[in-house]
């Protein structure tokens, strides 16, 4: 009998946790998880307590909606529950593909009943989000401050109710970097209100500081800020009995002998019962920067994360832990990929590469997403100026995309497909030709350099409704196939090296174009797009 009934608990807990096929499940057990939690493309993650709710926010650049919102009970099991705003300003710049550029590592904090985000634009200045319910609507972006190259802001209230506000620099834009400026800000947190002091340098020991986050604890002011750069950079923290320092400095946490490269950037989170963890990216190229969660404890008014085997308060990040301690055991969660198109809105995991403009798809309850081709840019070779691509970060190590689609197409030229988007991209599409439909795959290297698309193969399809499929294997290898029936597949074309974006990473979707305007042009009706393992 009680293995009958461990039998019925096993299968239960697989019910419970498999029944989505999540293509990536950070829970190992009810009480062990792994890293990472997220597999996706989550760069430059900010989280916040709430009483027993955790919310993560992190950089979105040039897609809208933008600024993700995300939530979990636990820390390791998270969904995506609003976006910030649907437009990003300014409105006639973003209006077209802006890549790498907009939402730069934005912080997210809790104070007084309201919930504040900031982000820097390195072009425009140092924006502010707030509300009083992260799932509702959300006030701004509200322009603190104009300027040229201040990214990575974040705010801190201080016991006496003065504001603060710490912000990094972007050397591209700004002309320096590798330092930290502190200015102070109104209480409510609309505009600053001096010039700034300088309060690190990092150029000798920790180049390339940047991504600050200002904490208060212990009478200890701290600034954890990542050096060493993205893909092969260290956690830093420094403190300071005075918030304009002078501030000692230590590495807390760095790759060390794991395989988990450039650990930095990211949140500290205290627990209720004062349990400390630590968020943070890894560089994954091509699926970008994926989050890591790590236990972390203070030592001597230090903090060190991840495991400190040798004692010397430098952690290393760990791979499997146990679960932080949130008092109740909650269900697998994972950010949204697969849309069955039967709610009257996009699924929260779609983005399009610019503000979009209504006519390009609508969500209806009939069961189906309607897309309308958009013209091309005139002179156009490729699809890295395409404001109309409608894409979701790639969610695992290993999945695979499938949507199911029926093209009515109308004229020459009107196009419709499925996609792996970055400086590299191919896609597997429908494509109507001297009044004939073709299946075709193109593909395209350098597309941000102006390179040109290259057919790889094609060939005329008898069928308009037909089913489009890419593999993903690990390391971003891609294969498309396709289907008539829905069960069995033919792969097609060459296989794919997904590419990242710029700062972002390869993203999977779909597109719906044309070479010129016409009246009543055709469209596509998209069923349903799937993820799976």
């Amino acid at each position: 009998m009680a293995r009958l009934k461990f039998c019925f608990l096993l299968f239960l807990y697989f019910l419970l946790n498999y029944t989505h096929a999540q293509a990536w499940n950070p829970n190992l057990s009810d009480s062990k998880y792994r890293n990472p939690i997220i597999f996706a493309d989550y760069s430059d993650p900010d989280a916040v307590r709430a009483g027993d709710d955790f919310y993560m926010v992190s950089s979105s650049f040039n897609c809208v909606p933008a600024l993700p919102v995300l939530h979990s009970k636990d820390l390791v099991n998270w969904e995506i529950v609003n976006h910030i705003f649907t437009r990003q300003p300014p409105l006639d710049v973003f209006d077209k593909p802006q890549h790498g550029n907009g939402v730069w590592a934005p912080s997210i904090r809790y104070h007084d009943g309201w919930f504040y985000v900031y982000y820097g634009d390195p072009d425009f200045g140092i924006y502010m989000c707030k509300t009083q319910d992260p799932r509702g609507t959300w006030e701004g972006p509200h322009l603190v401050q104009a300027a040229k190259g201040w990214i990575d802001p974040c705010p801190l209230w201080d016991d006496d109710g003065k504001a603060y506000l710490v912000h990094a620099f972007a050397g591209s834009r700004a002309g320096i970097k590798s330092i930290l400026v502190i200015n102070r800000m109104s209480p409510d947190g609309k505009k600053l209100l001096d010039d700034g002091v300088l309060v690190f340098d990092g150029h000798d020991a920790h180049p390339t500081i940047e991504g600050p986050k200002l904490y208060k604890r212990n009478g200890y002011y701290y600034i954890f800020a990542p050096g060493g750069g993205v893909p092969t950079g260290w956690q830093t923290v420094l403190r300071s009995k005075n918030i304009y320092g002078p501030y000692e400095d230590r590495i807390v946490l760095h790759q060390g002998k794991t395989e988990i490269n450039g650990p930095h950037q990211g949140a500290w989170v205290e627990l209720e019962n004062g349990e400390s963890w630590f968020l943070h990216f890894q560089e994954k190229q091509p699926y970008g920067r994926i989050v890591h969660l790590q236990p972390a404890q203070w030592k001597d008014d230090w903090i060190v994360i991840g495991e400190d085997a040798d004692g010397n308060g430098t952690g290393e990040p760990v791979t499997e832990w146990k679960k932080p301690n949130v008092g109740k055991t909650y269900p697998t969660k994972t950010p949204q990929t697969s849309d069955e198109f039967d709610a009257p809105e996009l699924g929260r995991q779609w983005q399009w590469h610019a503000n979009p403009e209504p006519a390009w798809a609508f969500a209806n309850t009939g069961g189906f997403l309607r897309m309308n081709p958009v013209v091309q840019k005139e002179g156009a070779k490729n699809l890295w100026d395409a404001p109309n691509l409608l894409l979701q970060k790639m969610p695992a190590p290993e999945f695979a995309a499938t949507a199911k689609v029926t093209f009515s197409h109308h004229f020459d030229g009107e196009k419709t497909g499925l996609i792996v988007m970055g400086r590299d991209y191919a896609y597997l599409a429908l494509e109507r030709e001297a009044g004939r439909l073709f299946l075709s795959q193109a593909v395209c290297e350098d597309a941000e350099n102006g390179k040109a698309e290259l057919v790889v193969d094609k060939a005329p399809v008898g069928e308009n409704t037909v089913y489009l499929q890419v593999k993903v294997a690990e390391g971003g290898l891609c294969r498309f196939a396709f289907s008539l029936d829905g069960k069995k597949f033919t792969t097609f074309g060459k296989p794919f090296a997904a590419r990242e974006g710029k700062w972002i990473g390869a993203k999977v979707g779909l597109f719906c174009s044309r070479r010129e305007r016409m009246n009543d042009g055709g469209y596509v009706d998209v069923d349903w797009f799937r993820i799976t393992p």
